[in-house]
């Protein structure tokens, strides 16, 4: 017996909100939230949905009977398609005004302590081309746009690289342009496929697991430097160096030109031996003086501008005198603890990853940097009462955890150790929210402050200063 099918059109729907993961929010005539992919609140929209539950669904509009007035024309001409910039049909002040939103929210709904006023969200100088890392993908089955199934021409060149399409794990978005990252970014990309093709070297088929070219990463840094990776899925040393010197010779001013040789099942980097083959392995970053070595593997906040904007509210709500210890938990690269490291006595990094550890140390020697040490463990097993038995209580916690936030243990250790502040940075305020409920045993919420890194997408930071009751 076929299954009944539940999807509804819904017409008729005025948009009054955008909620989580950047999709607008409408009610539907049965009392349903609907979450819907490609709608801007102020719009009033038919709805196609494709999940029903309880109490929602999700759809997709497709008409629009009235436009929003907070519509803007998107810049890009793979918007809607692409799936990375998704909220660039919604122009840029009301884009902060729904991320203030959710910051208040989710500190009000979920934390349920009490808060100081929220300050104004901080937007972003560059609503485009602020990434310095892009990554992208080659494929020999590239992702069709409708027009292209509808036009009576052959497409026999199905070659892509570009960007993975939302769901479909094997499917490659040949893009044009990207409005994310600066130049030289669009003409290295584009510069490197059509050599590809001239060369006649096959793109990467990832169903099958075959074909020469994998991975196309770019790295820029606000000193102008570039870093250019390429990945391949196996040997064929004259086709990799005749494209690789033909990159090289196309843009000379490449800072670190590298490669890796990649024959396990994804793509990830982390496992793999990275081979130098033109210029140096590493770019510098640069805030305040302080330089950073980036490598391949090494994180580093992908919009250079506001992190240095972040850093300093991070460290300002600190308010170091130069007395202090400082303890920087889920340090990375020690960024964070070497940007404060000289308003403290002293600063303590602890991070999980071994080789952010290296590089952290590496460039606290660079910058010469003495008052700064780092350790690498699993937060929720290092940091204890015998970690901080030898290393000392610290004046003022900084945490920066990832999008999960912090483990209870860290959060009980917290409590535990009592410092008189905790600054809490954090990508993802429901998490931090979670968090916040539990450190309202000791402490208060003293200030907040959100801050825009990603323009054109739903994601917010957001630091908060939590002082001892």
């Amino acid at each position: 017996m076929a299954r009944k099918d539940k999807r509804v059109i819904l017409e008729n729907l005025e948009v009054i909100d955008a909620g989580a993961k950047g999709k607008a929010v409408a009610k539907a005539p049965d009392g349903r939230v609907v979450f819907i992919d490609n709608a801007v609140p102020g719009d009033v929209v038919a709805v196609q949905t494709h999940k029903k539950r309880k109490a929602y669904y999700e759809g997709s509009a497709i008409s629009i009977s009235k436009y929003s007035e907070k519509r803007t024309e998107p810049v890009c001409p793979h918007f809607g398609t692409c799936g990375g910039c998704k909220w660039q049909n919604m122009a840029y002040e009301h884009q902060l005004f729904y991320k203030q939103k959710e910051v208040t929210q989710n500190l009000t709904r979920i934390a349920k302590v009490a808060l100081p006023p929220i300050d104004p969200i901080l937007g972003s100088e560059k609503q485009y081309f602020y990434r310095n890392k892009m990554e992208f993908s080659f494929s020999d089955s590239k992702w069709l746009t409708l027009e292209e199934i509808k036009s009576d021409k052959i497409i026999d060149n199905r070659n892509a690289l570009g960007f993975h399409i939302p769901g479909m794990w094997d499917k490659i978005l040949d893009l044009d342009i990207c409005y994310l990252q600066a130049d030289p970014s669009n003409a290295i990309r584009d510069f490197v496929k059509a050599k590809a093709e001239e060369l006649k070297l096959s793109f990467f088929n990832t169903r099958n697991q075959e074909g020469f070219l994998r991975t196309l990463m770019i790295r820029t840094s606000s000193t102008g430097e570039t870093m250019i990776l390429l990945q391949f899925f196996h040997e064929d040393e004259e086709n990799r160096k005749l494209l690789l010197n033909a990159i090289a010779e196309e843009f000379p001013q490449t800072t670190s030109l590298l490669y890796v040789i990649n024959s396990k099942g994804n793509d990830t980097l982390y496992d793999q031996k990275i081979e130098l083959f033109y210029g140096r392995d590493h770019i510098f970053e640069e805030m305040e003086g302080l330089k950073f070595k980036i490598n391949a593997k090494s994180f580093y906040q992908t919009n250079s501008e506001q992190a240095y904007q972040l850093y300093k509210i991070t460290r300002n709500f600190a308010d170091l005198s130069g007395t202090e210890l400082v303890y920087d938990l889920y340090t990375g690269t020690g960024t964070i603890a070497q940007f404060v490291a000289k308003k403290a006595k002293r600063v303590i990094g602890v991070e999980s990853v071994p080789d952010a550890i290296e590089a952290a140390k590496a460039n606290a020697k660079l910058n010469n940097i003495e008052n700064v040490e780092f350790y690498v463990g699993d937060m929720k097993k290092v940091f204890n009462e015998e970690f901080t038995n030898k290393h000392g209580k610290p004046d003022v916690v900084i945490t920066d955890p990832p999008r999960d936030g912090m483990h209870a243990d860290v959060v009980a250790q917290l409590l535990n150790l009592g410092s008189e502040k905790i600054v809490y940075v954090s990508c993802n305020s429901a998490t931090q929210a979670r968090d916040l409920a539990l450190l309202d045993l000791k402490y208060k919420v003293t200030k907040v402050q959100p801050v825009d890194m990603f323009p054109q997408t739903h994601h917010v930071e957001n630091v908060v200063l939590l002082e001892k009751r």
